[in-house]
Protein backbone atom coordinates (compact mmCIF):
# COMPACT_ATOMS: atom_id res chain seq x y z
CA UNK A 1 0.00 0.00 0.00
CA UNK A 2 2.71 2.45 1.02
CA UNK A 3 4.25 2.03 -2.04
CA UNK A 4 1.18 1.89 -4.47
CA UNK A 5 0.95 5.76 -2.62
CA UNK A 6 4.28 7.04 -2.82
CA UNK A 7 4.23 6.04 -6.36
CA UNK A 8 1.25 8.19 -7.23
CA UNK A 9 2.88 11.15 -4.90
CA UNK A 10 5.48 11.05 -7.56
CA UNK A 11 3.43 10.88 -10.57
CA UNK A 12 1.01 13.44 -9.35
CA UNK A 13 4.82 15.75 -8.55
CA UNK A 14 6.08 15.00 -12.02
CA UNK A 15 2.55 15.97 -13.38
CA UNK A 16 2.52 18.83 -11.44
CA UNK A 17 5.91 20.33 -11.90
CA UNK A 18 5.52 19.24 -15.62
CA UNK A 19 2.83 21.81 -15.82
CA UNK A 20 3.99 24.27 -13.42
CA UNK A 21 1.62 23.54 -11.14
CA UNK A 22 3.57 23.91 -7.63
CA UNK A 23 5.05 27.00 -9.32
CA UNK A 24 2.99 29.84 -7.61
CA UNK A 25 1.91 32.61 -10.03
CA UNK A 26 3.63 36.09 -9.97
CA UNK A 27 0.75 37.73 -8.24
CA UNK A 28 0.29 41.49 -7.44
CA UNK A 29 2.76 42.05 -4.34
CA UNK A 30 0.20 44.91 -3.79
CA UNK A 31 -1.85 42.61 -1.45
CA UNK A 32 -2.47 39.63 0.14
CA UNK A 33 -4.28 36.80 -1.19
CA UNK A 34 -8.45 37.64 -0.45
CA UNK A 35 -11.16 35.24 0.40
CA UNK A 36 -14.42 36.12 -1.03
CA UNK A 37 -18.18 35.58 0.52
CA UNK A 38 -17.40 36.39 3.94
CA UNK A 39 -16.08 39.65 5.41
CA UNK A 40 -12.90 37.51 6.24
CA UNK A 41 -12.14 34.23 6.34
CA UNK A 42 -9.95 32.55 8.92
CA UNK A 43 -5.90 31.19 8.90
CA UNK A 44 -4.13 29.48 11.38
CA UNK A 45 -0.81 30.37 12.11
CA UNK A 46 1.69 27.45 13.24
CA UNK A 47 2.65 29.23 16.09
CA UNK A 48 -0.39 28.48 17.58
CA UNK A 49 0.75 24.67 17.92
CA UNK A 50 4.17 25.74 18.86
CA UNK A 51 4.11 23.47 22.45
CA UNK A 52 3.61 20.07 20.26
CA UNK A 53 5.75 21.03 17.69
CA UNK A 54 8.67 21.50 20.21
CA UNK A 55 7.95 18.78 21.90
CA UNK A 56 7.81 16.78 18.77
CA UNK A 57 4.70 15.94 19.45
CA UNK A 58 3.50 17.33 16.05
CA UNK A 59 5.50 17.62 12.66
CA UNK A 60 5.34 20.82 10.37
CA UNK A 61 5.01 18.57 7.59
CA UNK A 62 1.59 17.61 9.11
CA UNK A 63 0.74 21.28 10.03
CA UNK A 64 -1.84 21.65 6.69
CA UNK A 65 -3.61 18.47 7.40
CA UNK A 66 -3.99 19.35 11.46
CA UNK A 67 -5.37 22.86 10.54
CA UNK A 68 -7.87 21.19 8.04
CA UNK A 69 -9.09 17.98 9.90
CA UNK A 70 -9.00 19.14 13.36
CA UNK A 71 -9.34 22.66 13.30
CA UNK A 72 -11.99 23.24 9.83
CA UNK A 73 -9.27 25.85 8.77
CA UNK A 74 -8.36 26.01 5.04
CA UNK A 75 -5.18 28.52 5.31
CA UNK A 76 -2.34 28.39 7.12
CA UNK A 77 0.76 30.42 8.10
CA UNK A 78 3.86 29.10 8.95
CA UNK A 79 6.93 29.60 11.09
CA UNK A 80 10.93 29.01 9.77
CA UNK A 81 11.45 27.55 13.19
CA UNK A 82 9.98 24.59 12.53
CA UNK A 83 11.62 23.62 9.56
CA UNK A 84 14.83 25.88 9.92
CA UNK A 85 17.07 23.93 7.66
CA UNK A 86 14.59 23.21 4.84
CA UNK A 87 14.36 26.33 3.26
CA UNK A 88 16.65 24.94 -0.01
CA UNK A 89 15.60 21.30 0.36
CA UNK A 90 13.87 21.06 -2.69
CA UNK A 91 11.97 17.61 -1.98
CA UNK A 92 11.07 18.89 1.26
CA UNK A 93 9.40 21.73 0.19
CA UNK A 94 7.59 19.87 -3.07
CA UNK A 95 6.08 17.20 -0.11
CA UNK A 96 5.15 20.59 2.36
CA UNK A 97 3.32 22.20 -0.98
CA UNK A 98 1.69 18.49 -1.94
CA UNK A 99 -0.02 17.88 1.31
CA UNK A 100 -1.56 21.30 1.08
CA UNK A 101 -2.62 21.07 -2.55
CA UNK A 102 -3.94 17.47 -1.58
CA UNK A 103 -6.44 18.95 1.11
CA UNK A 104 -7.15 22.32 -0.21
CA UNK A 105 -5.26 24.20 2.02
CA UNK A 106 -3.74 28.01 1.23
CA UNK A 107 -0.24 28.59 2.28
CA UNK A 108 -0.24 32.06 3.06
CA UNK A 109 3.22 33.52 4.29
CA UNK A 110 6.17 32.03 6.38
CA UNK A 111 7.09 33.56 9.32
CA UNK A 112 10.42 33.93 9.64
CA UNK A 113 12.52 34.45 12.82
CA UNK A 114 16.29 34.08 13.62
CA UNK A 115 17.81 35.05 10.34
CA UNK A 116 19.78 38.18 11.79
CA UNK A 117 18.76 41.82 12.60
CA UNK A 118 17.31 43.46 9.41
CA UNK A 119 18.43 47.37 10.85
CA UNK A 120 21.39 46.14 12.55
CA UNK A 121 23.65 49.27 12.65
CA UNK A 122 26.19 48.03 11.50
CA UNK A 123 25.70 48.33 7.18
CA UNK A 124 27.81 44.77 6.56
CA UNK A 125 25.47 42.43 9.19
CA UNK A 126 22.26 44.13 8.14
CA UNK A 127 23.12 43.41 4.47
CA UNK A 128 23.70 39.67 5.65
CA UNK A 129 20.74 39.54 7.63
CA UNK A 130 18.92 40.57 3.99
CA UNK A 131 20.68 38.03 2.56
CA UNK A 132 19.98 35.68 5.17
CA UNK A 133 16.13 35.92 4.24
CA UNK A 134 16.45 35.75 0.24
CA UNK A 135 16.57 31.82 1.32
CA UNK A 136 12.86 31.83 2.86
CA UNK A 137 11.64 34.82 -0.15
CA UNK A 138 12.12 31.58 -2.67
CA UNK A 139 10.83 29.00 -0.41
CA UNK A 140 7.51 30.89 0.26
CA UNK A 141 7.42 31.51 -2.89
CA UNK A 142 7.32 28.14 -4.63
CA UNK A 143 4.89 27.02 -1.85
CA UNK A 144 2.59 29.39 -3.17
CA UNK A 145 2.54 32.33 0.05
CA UNK A 146 1.97 36.20 -0.87
CA UNK A 147 4.53 37.16 2.09
CA UNK A 148 7.44 36.64 4.72
CA UNK A 149 6.91 37.96 7.93
CA UNK A 150 10.07 39.25 9.26
CA UNK A 151 11.01 41.66 12.45
CA UNK A 152 12.58 45.07 12.14
CA UNK A 153 15.25 44.20 14.49
CA UNK A 154 17.69 47.67 15.16
CA UNK A 155 19.71 45.85 17.91
CA UNK A 156 18.57 49.08 19.98
CA UNK A 157 21.63 51.33 19.22
CA UNK A 158 21.01 55.24 18.11
CA UNK A 159 17.43 57.27 18.71
CA UNK A 160 14.25 57.11 17.51
CA UNK A 161 15.12 58.30 13.88
CA UNK A 162 18.09 56.64 13.36
CA UNK A 163 16.48 53.21 13.93
CA UNK A 164 13.61 54.01 11.86
CA UNK A 165 16.53 54.98 9.01
CA UNK A 166 18.26 51.61 9.53
CA UNK A 167 15.26 49.43 9.46
CA UNK A 168 13.88 51.09 6.55
CA UNK A 169 17.12 50.45 4.54
CA UNK A 170 17.37 46.44 5.54
CA UNK A 171 13.75 46.41 4.51
CA UNK A 172 14.19 48.23 1.21
CA UNK A 173 17.12 45.98 0.28
CA UNK A 174 14.73 42.87 1.25
CA UNK A 175 11.76 44.06 -0.30
CA UNK A 176 13.57 44.92 -4.17
CA UNK A 177 14.60 41.35 -3.62
CA UNK A 178 11.60 39.99 -3.32
CA UNK A 179 9.49 42.10 -5.64
CA UNK A 180 10.60 39.88 -9.10
CA UNK A 181 9.32 36.74 -6.93
CA UNK A 182 5.66 37.90 -6.49
CA UNK A 183 6.50 38.35 -2.69
CA UNK A 184 5.28 41.16 -0.32
CA UNK A 185 8.14 41.77 2.85
CA UNK A 186 5.55 42.07 6.01
CA UNK A 187 6.83 43.31 9.28
CA UNK A 188 4.86 42.44 12.91
CA UNK A 189 4.66 44.38 15.69
CA UNK A 190 7.13 42.48 17.86
CA UNK A 191 8.61 44.06 20.60
CA UNK A 192 10.84 46.98 21.37
CA UNK A 193 10.25 49.72 18.52
CA UNK A 194 8.68 47.75 16.34
CA UNK A 195 5.67 47.52 18.80
CA UNK A 196 5.75 51.41 18.77
CA UNK A 197 3.04 51.78 15.89
CA UNK A 198 3.89 55.67 14.98
CA UNK A 199 7.64 54.49 14.81
CA UNK A 200 6.78 51.04 12.42
CA UNK A 201 4.55 53.30 10.29
CA UNK A 202 7.63 55.96 9.59
CA UNK A 203 9.31 52.66 8.81
CA UNK A 204 7.42 51.84 5.75
CA UNK A 205 7.09 55.46 4.87
CA UNK A 206 10.76 55.48 4.07
CA UNK A 207 10.62 52.16 2.19
CA UNK A 208 8.09 52.94 0.14
CA UNK A 209 7.68 49.87 -1.96
CA UNK A 210 4.41 48.82 -2.80
CA UNK A 211 5.31 45.12 -1.66
CA UNK A 212 6.33 46.47 2.27
CA UNK A 213 4.13 45.94 4.43
CA UNK A 214 2.51 45.43 8.15
CA UNK A 215 1.22 42.35 9.83
CA UNK A 216 -1.04 44.22 12.66
CA UNK A 217 -0.78 41.65 15.61
CA UNK A 218 -3.53 41.62 17.85
CA UNK A 219 -1.14 41.29 21.06
CA UNK A 220 2.34 42.51 20.61
CA UNK A 221 2.70 45.94 22.26
CA UNK A 222 5.06 45.26 24.33
CA UNK A 223 7.94 48.27 24.21
CA UNK A 224 9.86 46.97 27.02
CA UNK A 225 10.08 48.30 30.49
CA UNK A 226 7.19 47.65 31.87
CA UNK A 227 5.49 49.80 29.23
CA UNK A 228 2.71 49.07 26.38
CA UNK A 229 1.61 51.00 23.50
CA UNK A 230 -2.35 50.95 22.81
CA UNK A 231 -2.78 48.15 21.09
CA UNK A 232 -6.15 49.41 19.31
CA UNK A 233 -3.97 53.06 18.52
CA UNK A 234 -1.32 50.79 17.33
CA UNK A 235 -3.72 48.45 15.13
CA UNK A 236 -5.48 51.39 13.48
CA UNK A 237 -2.04 53.04 12.44
CA UNK A 238 -0.54 49.73 11.23
CA UNK A 239 -3.72 48.99 8.83
CA UNK A 240 -2.67 51.74 6.53
CA UNK A 241 0.14 49.07 5.25
CA UNK A 242 -1.68 45.99 6.26
CA UNK A 243 -1.10 42.87 3.93
CA UNK A 244 -1.97 40.15 6.61
CA UNK A 245 -4.13 40.31 10.50
CA UNK A 246 -2.83 38.71 13.66
CA UNK A 247 -5.50 37.50 15.74
CA UNK A 248 -3.47 36.95 18.82
CA UNK A 249 -5.16 35.74 21.78
CA UNK A 250 -3.89 34.11 25.38
CA UNK A 251 -6.95 34.21 28.08
CA UNK A 252 -11.07 33.99 27.27
CA UNK A 253 -14.29 34.54 29.73
CA UNK A 254 -16.82 32.15 30.36
CA UNK A 255 -18.55 34.05 27.27
CA UNK A 256 -15.79 32.85 25.00
CA UNK A 257 -14.25 36.47 24.36
CA UNK A 258 -11.24 37.13 24.97
CA UNK A 259 -10.19 39.39 28.43
CA UNK A 260 -6.75 41.37 26.51
CA UNK A 261 -8.51 42.11 23.60
CA UNK A 262 -11.97 43.48 22.84
CA UNK A 263 -12.49 41.88 19.65
CA UNK A 264 -14.98 43.91 18.15
CA UNK A 265 -13.40 47.03 18.99
CA UNK A 266 -10.31 45.63 17.17
CA UNK A 267 -11.81 43.62 14.34
CA UNK A 268 -14.05 47.47 13.58
CA UNK A 269 -10.79 49.06 13.08
CA UNK A 270 -9.56 45.95 10.39
CA UNK A 271 -12.34 46.22 8.38
CA UNK A 272 -12.55 50.39 8.72
CA UNK A 273 -9.38 50.31 7.29
CA UNK A 274 -10.69 48.71 4.54
CA UNK A 275 -8.93 45.19 4.83
CA UNK A 276 -10.68 41.68 3.77
CA UNK A 277 -7.94 39.51 3.52
CA UNK A 278 -7.65 36.36 6.18
CA UNK A 279 -7.36 36.40 9.78
CA UNK A 280 -5.03 34.73 11.71
CA UNK A 281 -5.45 32.51 14.38
CA UNK A 282 -2.53 32.81 17.16
CA UNK A 283 -3.52 31.32 20.36
CA UNK A 284 -0.49 32.48 23.08
CA UNK A 285 -1.84 31.37 26.34
CA UNK A 286 -1.13 28.88 29.08
CA UNK A 287 -5.34 28.57 30.44
CA UNK A 288 -6.10 26.52 27.94
CA UNK A 289 -4.87 23.87 25.41
CA UNK A 290 -3.42 24.94 22.12
CA UNK A 291 -5.88 22.87 20.63
CA UNK A 292 -8.64 24.54 23.06
CA UNK A 293 -7.35 28.07 22.37
CA UNK A 294 -7.11 27.77 18.98
CA UNK A 295 -11.19 26.91 18.82
CA UNK A 296 -12.29 29.26 21.36
CA UNK A 297 -9.97 31.99 19.56
CA UNK A 298 -11.57 30.94 15.67
CA UNK A 299 -14.98 30.78 17.12
CA UNK A 300 -14.86 33.94 18.50
CA UNK A 301 -13.93 35.22 15.47
CA UNK A 302 -16.86 33.66 13.27
CA UNK A 303 -18.98 35.23 15.72
CA UNK A 304 -17.91 38.54 15.77
CA UNK A 305 -18.24 38.13 11.55
CA UNK A 306 -21.92 37.06 12.15
CA UNK A 307 -22.61 39.96 14.08
CA UNK A 308 -20.42 42.23 12.08
CA UNK A 309 -21.54 41.60 8.87
CA UNK A 310 -24.41 43.50 8.24
CA UNK A 311 -23.26 46.84 9.14
CA UNK A 312 -20.29 46.10 6.33
CA UNK A 313 -22.47 44.72 3.19
CA UNK A 314 -22.54 46.96 0.40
Amino acid sequence: MQTKQNRRRFIQTTALLATGALLPSCRSSKQAAKPTGNLYEISLAEWSLNKPLFAGELDNLDFAQTAKLDYGINAVEYVNQFFKDKAKDQAYLVEMKMRAIDLGVKSLLIMIDGEGALGDPDPVKRRQAVENHFKWVEAAQFLGCHSIRVNAQTGGQGGFEEQQNQAAEGLHQLSEFAAPHGLNVIVENHGGLSSNGAWLVGVMDQVNLPNCGTLPDFGNFRLGGGEEYDRYLGVEEMMRYAKAVSAKSHDFDAAGDETHTDYYRMMRIVLDAGYRGYVGVEYEGSQASPSEGILLTKNLLLKVREELTPDYLV
